[in-house]
């Protein structure tokens, strides 16, 4: 139909921890939803899935972000900006970008808390 109905399901180390709000027949939903959830001190990656709800079959996957911790200590202040998203399945061509904001607040080694911000997407 020239739309989806997009959401987002955030995972920590394939374990998810938030879903968005379900944005009706769009292909530019804006969110605008924050969300602080504890990360456990050996965590490896954050993944940022966009899904498109289907009342009749499974929800299809329109991509995914994957943002591991390496790449967060590289930006000890927090990453704001727009990312592309990556296909799930190998054969699935991906198109769409995603805008995010996240940081981590805490010292390495002590309790640390995750920062995200799910902006917006086309």
């Amino acid at each position: 139909t020239g739309s989806s109905d997009p959401y987002c399901i955030v995972k920590i180390d394939d374990e998810a921890i938030i879903r968005t709000a379900t944005v009706w027949k769009t292909l530019s939903p804006f969110w605008g939803e924050e969300y602080e959830v504890h990360l456990q001190p050996t965590f490896h990656s954050i993944s940022i899935y966009v899904m498109d709800e289907d009342a009749l079959s499974r929800d299809d996957v329109i991509g995914k972000v994957c943002i591991t911790r390496d790449m967060l200590a590289e930006h000890p202040k927090g990453y704001s900006g727009w990312v592309n998203l990556s296909e799930v399945d190998p054969d699935e061509e991906v198109q769409g970008e995603i805008h995010l904001r996240v940081g981590v607040l805490g010292s390495p080694g002590s309790r640390r808390l995750l920062c995200c911000t799910v902006l917006e997407a086309r």
